[in-house]
């Protein structure tokens, strides 16, 4: 009689319980898989079979059986090695070697030939979907056991191979559930980069403390060496720590593109990518089949950084409009729909023309102005219109370099302004965090005006400089700096200094 037991597939970021049915008959020797299984799970069969031999169980390759494993739903497209440590049981089960109650259990896991067992991916996803689908009792590698002890509400059994795993099964041998404890995963360590190590810049400094304060995003453009990089790797530095919430989202997608640390199963750091500019869109946005994260969702909660963004193809950068604007990506295929997160703060740099001086007092620019004109092309105005903080980041001179007694503002004063302002959001929003954030019904609940700062809005608004989007975002900004203040509405001066992030012209 066929044997059922149960694991789990990752599709996306969410998971989806797979029932492994295994029939094992007499017969010429024959060893099948079906239901969408793919090249690593076809080899399973492989795997498997010497892994039973190795635990010291009959195994199929020396013993006339036909056996036909069975991936339910067969019409979801199976990957990778986790299969191998169901279909060992299932196998087991079937031929009566063992005698367990699979109901209300998931097993996990990729067989060494030894029967060991290696590590999965994705375990917070299969996590959370057990426990949202009532299942009792994970079974899965120990290396994974407190990455999935993070979740509440489900038995978490960390097993090393297979004969470890009769052996529970069968009551020989007691395992404790693993419960992770998240205090033991605070971050506590240093975060590279501050800002009075940053020579003068003091506007491109305040800018990031906006935009760490509010999640907005931010244009910095400048000569070459100017200090644009440093700024955008010291931003992380300012930012409030991840909530546990947080924590959560950002190691949920790390854990399924197999970027989890060994040393610690929780991401409590927010992330910061920087992608080089001759990334596909792909690899930015996410897709491929079945499709994978890209690089906005591996920022989600985090920064992503875009250095020299005019050499990105220009395909690469249109595709972030729709991520910007809502905080997702949704990545439709043929067989496949999938929205994954992307709530992130984009950085862009970029120098104002190729050779990097264009605008610049002290140097010469040598490029062609139709070579200029093209060069800033590459940021599209509907583009544009989504960025909130536009800035130019000059050459700092010799005496700010040269400067030993710098009266620079350190990260740990501008992170504490900007703690103090996420928490004015946090009381202010139930159900988001941070002012970009808002929608239209909140931007006018929140975002009131006196009559001098109306006026001024008017006549920018009216003059052509700002589209509607634009003037959301200004008045975002500028609620943004009135919280860094601490001052309960938009004053006059609030609004100037949001509009004075916005852009002059060209990106120069």
């Amino acid at each position: 009689m066929p044997s059922k037991v149960f694991s789990a597939a990752v599709i996306g970021l969410d998971a989806q319980i797979i029932e492994v049915e295994v029939d094992s008959t007499y017969g010429l020797r024959h060893f099948e898989i079906v239901g969408l299984p793919d090249k690593s799970v076809q080899e399973a069969k492989e795997r498997v079979a010497t892994a039973i031999d190795s635990a010291g169980f009959p195994s199929p390759n020396n013993q006339p059986v036909k056996v036909l494993v069975s991936l339910a739903p067969a019409d979801l497209k199976k990957e990778g090695a986790l299969y191998d440590l169901p279909i060992a049981l299932g196998y087991l089960l079937a031929e009566k070697i063992i005698k367990f109650n699979p109901l209300r259990k998931v097993f996990i896991g990729e067989l060494a030939l030894d029967g060991k067992l290696r590590p999965a991916k994705g375990i917070i996803s299969l996590a959370i979907a057990c426990k949202e689908k009532g299942i009792e009792e994970i079974i899965l590698p120990k290396e994974n056991a407190a990455e999935g002890g993070l979740i509440k509400g489900v038995k978490i059994i960390g097993v090393e191979s297979l004969d470890e795993t009769i052996d529970y099964l069968n009551g020989k041998k007691i395992i404790e559930p693993t419960v992770t404890d998240t205090k033991n995963y605070v971050f506590t360590g240093h975060i590279p980069g501050d800002l009075a190590l940053i020579s003068g810049q003091e506007s491109a400094k305040r800018a990031l403390e906006i935009i760490a304060a509010g999640g907005h995003n931010l244009l910095m453009s400048g000569p070459p060496g100017t200090g644009k990089t440093l700024l955008a790797k010291a931003l992380p530095s300012i930012m409030p720590p991840l909530s546990f919430e947080e924590s959560l989202e950002v190691t949920k997608v790390y854990s399924v593109c197999g970027l989890l640390s060994a040393n610690s199963p929780l991401i409590t750091q927010r992330p910061f990518r920087a992608p080089h500019h001759t990334s596909s869109c792909v690899a930015l946005i996410g897709g491929g089949n079945p499709p994978k994260p890209g690089e906005i969702t591996l920022a989600h909660r985090g920064v992503l950084f875009l250095d020299e963004f005019p050499e990105f193809h220009r395909d690469v950068l249109e595709a972030l409009r729709q991520p910007i604007e809502e905080g997702n990506i949704n990545l439709l295929r043929a067989r496949h729909a999938l929205t994954l997160p992307a709530r992130f703060t984009l950085i862009l740099a970029a120098n104002p023309c190729p050779c990097g001086n264009f605008g610049n007092p002290d140097k010469r620019c040598v490029c062609a102005s139709s070579q200029i004109k093209m060069y800033q092309k590459k940021l599209s105005g509907p583009l544009m219109d989504r960025v909130d903080l536009f800035i130019t980041v000059p050459s700092v001179k010799y005496e700010k370099l040269a400067a030993t007694d710098s009266d620079a503002k350190s990260s740990q004063a501008a992170r504490e302004k900007v703690l103090k302002a996420r928490l004015i959001q946090q009381i202010r929003f139930n159900n988001f965090t941070t002012n970009a954030e808002m929608g239209i019904v909140e931007i006018k609940k929140h975002c009131l005006l006196d009559g001098r700062s109306k006026t001024l809005l008017k006549n920018y608004v009216d003059s052509g400089k700002l589209s509607a989007r634009g003037y959301h975002r200004v008045l975002k900004v500028a609620r943004t700096i009135a919280d860094l203040e601490g001052a309960e509405n938009i004053l006059f001066d609030h609004l100037a200094e949001a509009l004075m992030y916005r852009p002059k012209g060209s990106i120069g």
